[in-house]
């Protein structure tokens, strides 16, 4: 139980955010542009609706927040909502990710620091090792840890009790984590791409934030080309800001925007260079596909798990892409995009393997 008369008093003001000049450093604009309440937090209005329950539910009972688990692809704000978890919930955040654990010892250091109520954040907690899980389990769910002291027949196993706390994990590759591990998170979210709107006000309100004039059609323009990423969006922002200072009027219109964005060949639809070479490969170098993933990474010199986490997810929700069992394919889509010419057997072959990947 969290003692509710140690819980600092809560502020009747609105929360106001910050503006910063635009010489600001890189670091402030990290901490800004990232929102510290649920209600600054635009976009997975679902998502936000079943956390804002959960989240207030725990108050009332004066309860530490069950364990949660965010699944979905990068950039989508996994991170940024753990903090605003625990700026509602008034307790201390501790970060730390899956491949910084490398021993049991050094999990039990940090979870011996918690105090009650706390949220240990996990980042690509599906990459944690099978001896950290281990003594993960019995303090995520008996808020126990289990230690070795000694060796050999003369080894003792120690049980210290923890203080109540919060892990909350975050992962791009959900079937990675192990059964025992999903299972001890009560609850469970997933977190899909963001629509053209919701990236708009993200872009607007970054915009605001760093004190950058910006028309609609200019925020608009650099959400069409975000991939439905708020992290892309953002990103995005900076560079066409660098440009409109450099060589526009200090002001992001839709032209500023669409010259800036050209200039980092990011197209139309936010494909980037590294996008356009795996789809041109596909296309020009295996007459379509279907083609394994290794080959493809291969041909163009990238990480596989580049390919599926990065480039893949955004192909497939554009249509460009087809997965099936033997592999990837180029759709119609994706050849009229690039202006390749299809080939009536190349069409064909591309047609039924975007019938079977609704299979897979």
């Amino acid at each position: 139980m969290i003692d509710k008369g140690t819980a600092k008093p809560k502020s009747k003001k609105p929360a106001v955010e910050r503006q910063i000049s635009p010489e600001a450093k890189s670091d402030d604009l990290d901490s800004l542009l990232r929102p510290q309440k649920l209600v600054h937090f635009t976009g997975q209005e679902k998502l936000k609706a079943n956390l804002s329950i959960l989240i207030e539910a725990a108050r009332l009972r004066g309860e530490p927040l069950d364990h949660v688990l965010f699944h979905g692809p990068p950039g989508l704000g996994k991170t940024t909502l753990s903090h605003i978890i625990a700026n509602e919930m008034d307790v201390n955040i501790r970060i730390t990710a899956g491949p910084a654990i490398e021993r049991a010892g050094d999990l039990a250091a940090i979870l011996t620091n918690l105090r009650a109520g706390d949220i240990l954040f996990i980042d690509e907690i599906h990459r944690l090792g099978r001896a950290v899980e281990e003594i993960l389990y019995p303090a995520m769910e008996d808020f126990v840890l289990d230690i070795v002291v000694g060796k050999g027949p003369g080894a003792k196993n120690v049980r210290l009790k923890l203080p109540k706390f919060t892990v909350i994990g975050a992962t791009t590759r959900l079937a990675l984590l192990t059964a025992p591990l999903r299972a001890r998170f009560g609850a469970l979210y997933r977190m899909d791409f963001y629509e053209l709107e919701a990236i708009t006000q993200i872009v607007m309100r970054g915009a605001r934030i760093v004190d950058m004039p910006i028309e609609e059609a200019g925020a608009a323009e650099i959400a069409r080309r975000s991939r439905g990423t708020p992290r892309v969006a953002l990103r995005m922002l900076r560079r066409v800001r660098d440009y409109a200072q450099v060589r526009g009027d200090g002001k992001i219109d839709q032209a500023t925007a669409v010259a800036a964005l050209d200039l980092l060949e990011i197209d139309s639809l936010g494909l980037d260079d590294l996008d356009r070479r795996v789809l041109e490969t596909i296309i020009h170098n295996f007459n379509g596909g279907p083609v394994g993933l290794d080959t493809i990474a291969a041909s163009i010199s990238e990480e596989s798990d580049t390919i599926m986490d990065v480039v893949e997810p955004y192909l497939l929700q554009l249509g460009f892409l087809a997965r099936t069992a033997r592999g990837r394919t180029a759709t119609h889509n994706a050849y009229k995009h690039l202006g390749v010419p299809i080939d009536p057997d190349q069409g064909s072959q591309a047609d039924d393997s975007a019938k079977q990947a609704t299979l897979f």
